[in-house]
């Protein structure tokens, strides 16, 4: 156990991958890849430690950092915004040079819930799994990952996902204006491609170039498209200075990808505008952020789109991930692909033709 960033922490490392879990709240960060010549720590810690903000918050945002599994996901009547997941204490199950393994229990779902990170030595990548037991009913969830893209020059970071079928700005104001905080995308605007969102002025903006639109928070969800065999997985992924950081599911298990463009809209105590130059990438089975009352509802039906998985107390149910990081050059550019390469590999390609080849078990994320 280390206190990292204010917060009590377990901690697993190998030659290449170094990270921390919060004991309270588990939430993911810092995370380091380690490359020749490189480290790269792509994961969000708060502009606050845990002890510097009012104390009657919920831990979420007491701890708020990287990434952090949250059941369910959104707001709930009787628990914690994202769930005792994202907020309660987990207790340490095992731990080996290449494995941590958090265990805990919900007051608010009755859920248990394992929590396992692996780490591959010659892997720049982190395996893990949500395993979750002993729930009943229909329950939206998913992980939350943030990324620190404060450092990086206006519109210098690239992000890129795999094909979507469906693009939506969320319907309401994610930004409340009552309380002094700024939205600048068009409420319930589709799009087809990132590259042209509608703002509420009237325009478009390319959500693919990040930091951008200072001054705002806004949210939009992507339908992912439904794996095939020469694309077994989907993807996201941002192009940092030096290197990629990437994400890769299944499609079956978190059938949407939510982006957090948070970039200094919320004047509120904790945020203050000082939450610069985040984004959220959070792959989830939700109704965008709207919590679980909502989530059940099944409003995007017409579409088939779940929006809630059904969980049966017999029946355990695993929901695996993998993030990682590869090296690439000034000139990489935009990811255009990920694709196997192999059984334990994957190939990606940038814009400008480059491509990097990188051990992945990809195999990870089957059922």
């Amino acid at each position: 156990m280390e206190t990292i960033h204010g917060a009590p922490s377990y901690t697993l490392r190998t030659a290449e991958v170094e990270l921390a879990v919060t004991q309270t709240a588990g939430h993911l960060a810092p995370v380091t890849f380690n490359f020749k010549g490189l480290k790269a720590s792509p994961f969000s810690l708060s502009p606050w430690t845990p002890t510097q903000i009012d104390q009657s918050l919920p831990n979420l945002l007491t701890y708020l950092r990287g990434d952090f599994m949250c059941l369910p996901f959104g707001g709930q009547e009787k628990g914690p915004p994202h769930g005792d997941t994202a907020n309660a204490t987990w207790q340490l199950a095992s731990a080996s040079a290449t494995s941590l393994k958090l265990t805990q229990t919900g007051t608010d779902t009755g859920a248990t819930v394992t929590k396992h990170f692996s780490l591959i030595p010659g892997h720049h990548a982190i395996y893990w799994e949500h395993l979750i037991e002993n729930l009943e009913g229909r329950w939206n969830y998913g992980n939350h990952p943030v990324l620190d893209l404060s450092h990086v020059p206006a519109g210098a970071a690239r992000i890129a996902t795999s094909a979507f079928r469906f693009g939506s700005v969320y319907a309401g104001e994610f930004s409340n204006p009552a309380a002094g905080e700024t939205g600048v995308l068009k409420p319930s605007a589709e799009f087809s491609t990132l590259k042209s969102v509608p703002m509420k002025d009237g325009t478009n903006t390319d959500l693919t170039r990040y930091p951008s639109r200072a001054g705002s928070d806004d949210l939009i969800m992507l339908v992912n498209e439904p794996a095939t065999e020469a694309q077994p997985f989907a993807w996201t992924a941002v192009t940092f200075p030096g290197y990629v950081w990437f994400s890769l599911k299944n499609v079956a298990d978190f059938p949407s990808t939510l982006f957090w463009l948070s970039n200094g809209g919320r004047p509120g105590h904790p945020w203050e505008k000082r939450h610069l130059g985040r984004l959220g990438l959070e792959e989830v089975c939700s109704h965008f952020c709207d919590g679980v009352d909502v989530a059940r509802e099944d409003r995007l039906a017409a579409k088939a789109i779940p929006t809630s998985r059904l969980f049966r107390k017999d029946q355990r149910v695993r929901l695996p991930l993998i993030q990682a990081a590869a090296a690439v050059s000034p000139d990489f550019g935009q990811v255009q692909s990920i694709v196997p390469a192999g059984p334990e590999s994957v190939r990606i390609t940038g814009e400008n033709g480059q491509a990097v080849t990188c051990p992945i078990n990809w195999q990870f994320l089957k059922s």
